[in-house]
């Protein structure tokens, strides 16, 4: 009597639990389609949480991963003003980074444990930090071509669904779109200048086209996370419809800036009011994803070196709030 009486309250315990998650995710699912927004203390699904920290934090070591290749012209710039621009925008893209760590951070996600999954190879940043910068003129591509790709992509994210992750948005689209001015300033300087600086310019659009074409992720029916993130709103677009915006808009402004993009299949389509482009090399993106580009080595060493030699400042920081902490206590 005793056991059947413990299974039946088991029973009804677990119908009670199920009852009151499947109101729980109605409710979700209602905030959701009223475009109304998630906070942390909200009940989410896990599957939604997990994807967040997932964007997130890849996000996150791409802002701070992508600080090398530019960081490698800081000494190099031309002039003093073209430093201090430059060093502006790294500062920038660290500040973007902790942004969004700090957004990954209420989900329950600690700081060390997403640099720890960066560092060992656990998860991912954006594939067009692993190739080179070149010459000073990469530094241009870099802000016209790159950035613009991540403003065409992060734009949309100011309406995620998740609150802290839309909010931290808002302020790095208006400073990215700085960025993108800041290179294309750059290109135009460079491409009106010396036949030199000309070809300078287009070397560096030629070899930063198509990888930023790639930023955009895989094909829609390639995407394994594409489709669940938009039912969700996370993301508002897909792939391949971001990727279009941003041939569409960089088009014009290569023919202002006197540069040819390398596509010999780039041209208006009328019917569809939209530039046809050619084919991208996924082979080359999934290779250099899988950590076969030109410097992906050489990116999280840097990387896990910094991290390493800044232990120091950490503790000092931890020790400082501690000893501060209780003498306010």
């Amino acid at each position: 009597m005793a056991t059947a009486a413990a299974h039946r309250t088991t029973a009804e315990a677990q119908a009670g639990e199920a009852e009151r998650t499947a109101a729980y995710e109605a409710a979700f699912d209602a905030a959701v389609a009223a475009d109304e927004r998630i906070e942390p203390r909200d009940w989410m699904p896990d599957a939604y949480r997990a994807s967040l920290v997932r964007q997130m934090a890849q996000h996150a070591h791409s802002e701070i991963i992508g600080m090398q290749p530019e960081a490698n012209w800081i000494t190099r710039a031309p002039s003093l003003r073209r430093k201090a621009i430059l060093m502006a925008k790294v500062q920038d893209e660290a500040g973007h980074g902790l942004y969004l760590y700090s957004a990954a951070e209420t989900l329950g996600t600690g700081r060390e444990e997403l640099l720890d999954k960066l560092h060992s190879g656990r998860q991912k940043y954006s594939s067009i930090f692993n190739y080179p910068t070149l010459t000073w003129a990469d530094v241009g591509a870099i802000g016209w071509l790159v950035d613009g790709a991540a403003i065409t992509n992060q734009v949309p994210l100011c309406r995620c669904s998740y609150g802290p992750y839309a909010r931290a948005m808002v302020r790095i689209c208006k400073e990215e779109s700085f960025h993108q001015r800041q290179g294309y300033e750059l290109l135009l300087h460079l491409s009106k200048g010396t036949p030199e600086q000309h070809a300078m310019a287009q070397d560096a659009v030629d070899r930063w086209w198509w990888p930023s074409l790639m930023m955009f992720g895989p094909p829609d029916d390639e995407s394994a996370h594409s489709a669940q993130s938009m039912a969700w709103k996370i993301k508002r677009h897909s792939n391949d419809e971001l990727r279009q915006r941003f041939v569409d808009i960089a088009v014009p402004q290569a023919e202002a800036l006197g540069l040819t993009l390398p596509d010999p299949d780039l041209r208006w389509n009328e019917e569809r009011g939209q530039y046809d482009f050619g084919a991208i090399d996924w082979d080359e993106f999934w290779n250099v994803l899988k950590g076969n580009g030109p410097c992906n080595e050489q990116r999280i060493s840097q990387r896990r070196t910094a991290h390493e030699e800044g232990a120091w400042v950490r503790e000092a920081a931890s020790a400082y709030a501690a000893k501060h902490g209780k003498a306010a206590a």
